[in-house]
């Protein structure tokens, strides 16, 4: 199985279409489980700090034998750390914990906005993009309210807006800003974990109809409209399926009726959850 194809940032670097997430793999596990989707050939991995799986995500990188500078492997700063020499500390404790020279795309994790330090956080990401230390910078969680106060207080625009985005939230407001500013989404929970979105009888028509599976018709879907998913899986036959999705095209009624159920958030509201 070859790699995904790449988007292009408005930083000018690149972003494969799909990757792995690694939240809540530990351990072994995750070292095994990077390892093995960087042999299938992902070249996307997502870890954060407060998965408290960096250091395994790292040996994971490196036994797979995948040359580092063609992954892009992404962490997130936590809540704790935020503020300017608060966030330049964290880098460096995550390009530790790593073992990395550099990292392809740092975020911060969730705006927490009561506490009003992502804007010193986001400078202090600007610093460590200038320098050379981190391929793209971007955040995770941001409401459109956040990205434009970014964008007005530093002129700088992430490259990326990691979101909670599955069929059941399709954040189509929130995507069309995105598209106007050209960040591209990242999609977490992109299969709608604990919903029961994969048993959805529209979803299991359409995937019999295209010979795939339900898990397989939802990341097409997260494809067609732009957002890369990042699923995660313990089961190296399911990374698999999560990385075998350009074979098959979903048509606009197909994609409209995956779309179509009620709508349901999993995680929490940025605009007050609060993640330490």
């Amino acid at each position: 199985m070859g790699t995904a194809p790449a988007h292009t940032l408005n930083d000018g670097t690149e972003l494969p279409a799909v990757g792995l997430g690694t939240y809540p793999l530990k351990d072994g596990e995750a070292e095994t489980a990077v390892a093995g989707a960087l042999e299938l050939g992902y070249r996307l991995v997502d870890t954060a700090v407060n998965y408290g799986n960096e250091a395994s995500v790292g040996r994971g990188i490196a036994r797979s034998g995948v040359p580092v500078g063609d992954i892009v492997v992404t962490t997130k700063l936590p809540g704790r750390h935020q503020g300017y020499e608060e966030t330049l500390r964290s880098f460096e404790e995550s390009r530790r914990a790593l073992g990395l020279d550099r990292v392809g795309l740092y975020l911060i994790h969730w705006p927490l906005p009561r506490v009003d330090q992502y804007v010193a956080s986001w400078k202090a990401m600007i610093k460590l993009r200038d320098d050379g230390l981190v391929a793209s910078i971007g955040v995770s969680n941001f409401t459109a309210a956040h990205l434009d106060r970014l964008e007005a207080e530093t002129g700088v625009l992430p490259s990326v807006n990691q979101i909670e985005m599955h069929p059941l939230l399709p954040q189509e407001e929130l995507r069309a800003v995105h598209e106007a500013k050209g960040i591209r989404t990242e999609s977490w929970t992109p299969l709608g974990h604990g919903t029961g979105l994969l048993d959805d009888p529209a979803i299991g028509a359409i995937a019999e109809a295209h010979g795939v599976t339900p898990g397989q018709v939802v990341l097409r879907w997260h494809l067609q409209l732009g957002a890369v998913p990042i699923p995660k899986s313990g089961s190296p036959e399911r990374r698999r399926q999560n990385l075998d999705l350009f074979g098959f095209e979903l048509t606009e009624d197909e994609i409209a009726r995956i779309q179509s159920g009620p709508r349901h958030r999993i995680g929490g509201d940025p605009d007050h959850h609060e993640e330490f």
